[in-house]
């Protein structure tokens, strides 16, 4: 029984740590609600600490969530035990003198030290800019793009260089998170892949790959890509540049429009992609017909009703085009309610 709670456990720690944060309006409520120092507030282990307490509270109660270790409660309290020591007696300054000395025989030791403890902070931080960057050159791209005035060659190249940043951008939050397989063979991959191909990230990235490699140019597609972009730069600028004048004068009521309105832009860029899916369909008439990519893109469409991170915001879009369509069809065509119902056990499969 103890064996059974202990891999119940495992898996829905998995799925705690697979949960799109991002995308729950509620994290960011959540979150910004949570009293902690800067310096602790910028930290992985902490932030995944809270995470999980949000997603033991919201989504799974039966999650058990362990309180956070002494080593990061006494990191995280040395800065103020330090502008606090003037009140302290002698006799606890001088009980801390050995402690400080043993803690540096066992760094030499164990080989961890208070210096390797911060890198951490800074890698997250470093990966926080350089997703903000991307995302931002992204959108600037984007923008450029579908801008009437741009020229046909420098507009069509945009939007390939759109689609190629947030397909790095996605695969670099992959491997962020993920890392990569434990081994290069079939049985490793395969595993791997099933840890990430309902995510988010892996969704945008062979949603990019689509049309990266198609010759098509559909500026409708860009939507998904700029609602992304901006969601992501709204919030790093908004947790990062908060205190900034230049970021309160120009850009905060912008910044929370878009946190306020994530739902909103998750929802447009769901129908967005499913009518860049009828689009391709039409195309196939034309001389850009493009089957394969046709093919594949229905696909991604599958995947996105059946992904968790995607899911509710397909499955109401497409409840309501078949509330529109279904009544035309048994009305002036029924024939298509075989071909229909054989795309829907496809579909649905």
């Amino acid at each position: 029984m103890g064996g059974g709670d202990e891999d119940q456990q495992k898996l829905k720690s998995v799925a705690a740590a697979a949960y799109d944060y991002e995308n729950d309006p509620r994290w960011a409520d959540y979150w910004s609600n949570i009293l902690i120092p800067p310096h602790m507030a910028s930290r992985p282990d902490v932030v995944d600490h809270f995470k999980r307490k949000f997603y033991q509270r919201y989504i799974d109660p039966g999650l058990v969530v362990e309180p956070m270790t002494t080593s990061s409660s006494s990191q995280s309290a040395r800065p103020s035990a330090a502008q606090s020591s003037s009140s302290s007696s002698s006799s606890t300054t001088s009980s801390n003198q050995p402690r400080q000395r043993n803690s540096g025989q066992a760094s030499r030791t164990s080989g961890t030290s208070t210096t390797p403890a911060s890198n951490p902070t800074s890698l997250r931080w470093d990966r926080q800019t350089i997703q903000f960057s991307v995302n931002a050159w992204v959108f600037v791209v984007a923008v450029l793009s579908i801008f009437p005035l741009t020229p046909t060659n420098l507009s069509n190249r945009a939007y390939r260089l759109s689609f190629l940043g947030t397909a790095c951008s996605s695969l670099y939050a992959l491997y962020s998170v993920y890392g990569k397989p434990r081994a290069w063979n079939l049985q490793a991959v395969q595993a791997w892949l099933q840890t990430v191909i309902v995510t988010n990230d892996f969704i945008y990235f062979i949603y990019c790959l689509t049309f990266v490699t198609s010759h098509l140019y559909l500026k409708f597609s860009l939507i998904p890509v700029l609602c992304r972009a901006l969601d992501h730069v709204a919030k790093f600028l908004r947790r990062n540049f908060s205190r900034s004048s230049l970021y309160r004068k120009y850009l905060e009521e912008a910044c929370v429009w878009v946190e306020s309105n994530v739902t909103t832009l998750n929802i447009l860029s769901s129908q967005a992609e499913i009518g860049v899916g009828f689009l391709l369909v039409v195309s196939l008439l034309s001389w850009q017909r493009n089957i394969i990519q046709t093919f594949m893109y229905w696909q991604i469409l599958k995947l996105m009703y059946h992904a968790p991170a995607t899911a509710s915001y397909h499955q109401s879009a497409w409840a309501k085009i078949g509330m529109l369509v279904i009544p035309l069809v048994q009305r002036y065509a029924p024939f298509l309610n075989t071909p229909i119902s054989t795309i829907q056990r496809w579909w649905f499969r």
